[in-house]
């Protein structure tokens, strides 16, 4: 594909996504022997992931060092592409540049849009954790391609965070200018108040990777989805 189009074709698809798997990389293994945050092989975990129906993939690792999280982003960067989903790296926009990521992933204590957007350049995308009305409506929202928006429940993935429950949800489907994905403790019991909320996509974490069926996890999750049209 040209280079021209490259952007404008990862902002379709992330336009038409409505299921974004985070997942890590232990740092006591090799990078031959990279896994899931249960401890799954990650390509296994992806593979079945992506086959129940997952269309972005976030690489989430905060305790390797560049040199080694870039060869691990390459790898899942190269079979993401093979399978079709979108690999977005969290946090390091220089991991992201080097392993030639889909796009990077920000929160809000890490560097401001404006910045991330002239480092990675016009096509790479850019994410953007949100948790109050006031970053919804933020410049920096509206300088992202797509913004998540949690946690909706307390989760272990992010100890201290408080939850910022469905009225949040219900606050971005009426004003956020980018597509969104409801983040935070969602599983099969839960998700669907977060799309009677307003949610039409949704970030996972623990109800794919640590589920004993990935694939049966996801394409459960997917449905879900599914049943509500799309919309922006």
């Amino acid at each position: 594909m040209p280079i021209a189009d490259l952007g404008a074709e990862r902002r379709a698809r992330l336009a038409a996504s409505r299921l974004y798997l985070v997942s890590g990389a232990l740092a006591e293994h090799s990078v031959s022997e990279r896994s899931g945050v249960d401890g799954r092989d990650l390509p296994d975990l992806l593979r079945a992931a992506v086959a129940g129906g997952v269309e972005i993939v976030q690489l989430r690792e905060k305790h390797l060092g560049d040199d080694r999280l870039v060869a691990v982003a390459d790898a899942a960067h190269a079979l993401c592409a093979r399978l079709g989903a979108l690999l977005i790296v969290n946090d390091r926009p220089s991991v992201a540049i080097e392993a030639g990521a889909d796009g990077v992933h920000v929160g809000q204590e890490d560097m401001p849009v404006a910045e991330v957007r002239e480092l990675v350049g016009p096509d790479m995308l850019i994410g953007l954790s949100t948790h109050a009305p006031e970053e919804i409506d933020s410049e920096d929202a509206l300088l992202a391609d797509y913004i998540g928006v949690g946690p909706v429940h307390e989760t272990p993935t992010k100890p201290g965070r408080p939850a910022v429950g469905l009225e949040l949800i219900r606050y971005a489907a009426e004003h956020s200018p980018v597509p969104f994905f409801a983040i935070g403790g969602l599983n099969a019991e839960n998700l669907g108040e977060a799309i009677d909320a307003g949610a039409r996509r949704a970030v996972v974490l623990r109800a794919i990777a640590e589920a004993e069926d990935p694939q049966v996890a996801a394409r459960t999750l997917h449905e879900l989805l599914d049943m509500r049209p799309l919309g922006r």
